[in-house]
């Protein structure tokens, strides 16, 4: 995790974070959004004999009753002022039209964390100097501002956000759950080069790269996510499978979903997920950006 406290950043693990200025920044400056409390089943609480704290399981049923609005700030330009840094607010710095943002954005939001960490987010086509100079000098997102220290990597984030905050834990106890859960965050990175990569060629590495997911999402019986139920690894996954279906299935003319039925449940299991939902960009725009990123004349 790269980390910043009034000096120089320690260690990068690896590429999670976007610098890209490509990406459009959407605004949001009068979007209202409504997401739902989560409920904690009693039956699912993972009681430890240990001193630890007790960290109920999420899931992914969402109360109706409940809702909790907010309204998403507009994105910080070079002409906006920086916020007071390091005043013991917990920020999180994004950019609405990244997907690594976004993996930390939807773990904020499913730990119901909306009134504990405010975001912060950012124009990549026109971020502030300030951002660079007093907040994240990497000059990507996500960052997240904390004790004051300020801490960069998406896939480090999410982790951090769930073992240092309250609300209901996105990891496994269970050992080989954790291990495998270990074995898809590490081939995250790997599924999206195969893709990406099918972008300009044939869909054979993305076959394979689609295959992976059925099997992996084959391996539990007891929900329809990675790990069974609802985890850090299917939040790792999302945002990208969210941007590569609609590109895929428009350009390529190729359903990711087609003979792999588990992915088609875990796409719409996911949709379901309202801490997801308020985080989920235009189909239309993914497939639109992509075309300029990746298929318009260099």
């Amino acid at each position: 995790m790269a980390t910043w406290t009034l000096g120089s950043p320690i260690g990068v693990s690896h590429p999670s974070s976007c610098s890209d200025v490509s990406l459009p920044c959407i605004p949001f400056s009068s979007r209202r959004l409504s997401f739902s409390s989560i409920i904690i089943s009693p039956l699912k609480l993972q009681r430890q004999v240990s001193r630890r704290r007790v960290r109920p399981v999420i899931s992914v049923k969402m109360a109706a009753a409940e809702a909790f609005q907010e309204v998403l700030p507009p994105a910080l330009t070079s002409a906006s002022e920086p916020p007071p840094i390091f005043d013991g607010t917990t920020r999180l710095y994004i950019s609405y039209t990244c997907p690594y943002a976004q993996r930390v954005w939807i773990t904020r939001n499913c730990k119901g964390l909306q009134n504990k960490i405010q975001l912060v987010p950012i124009n990549l086509r026109d971020r502030p100097s300030w951002y660079k100079e007093k907040v994240y000098p990497p000059n990507k997102v996500p960052a997240l501002e904390h004790n004051n220290e300020v801490k960069g990597e998406s896939l480090d984030l999410i982790r951090y956000i769930d073992s240092n905050f309250e609300g209901p834990s996105l990891f496994p106890e269970d050992q080989g759950r954790r291990e495998f859960a270990e074995e898809l965050m590490n081939y995250v990175n790997s599924f999206r080069g195969s893709v990406v990569s099918s972008f300009k060629g044939d869909r054979n590495e993305a076959d394979v790269a689609f295959d992976y997911i059925e099997s992996a999402l084959s391996k539990y019986g007891d929900g329809p996510f990675f790990l069974g139920q609802f985890s850090l690894v299917d939040i790792a996954y999302a945002p990208f499978i969210e941007r590569y279906q609609p590109f895929l299935l428009e350009v390529k003319t190729y359903d990711i979903t087609a003979g792999r039925p588990k992915l088609a449940a875990w796409i719409e299991e996911m949709n379901k997920i309202e801490g997801y939902q308020q985080t989920k960009g235009d189909p239309r725009e993914h497939v639109d950006n992509f075309r300029k990123r990746f298929l318009s004349p260099s």
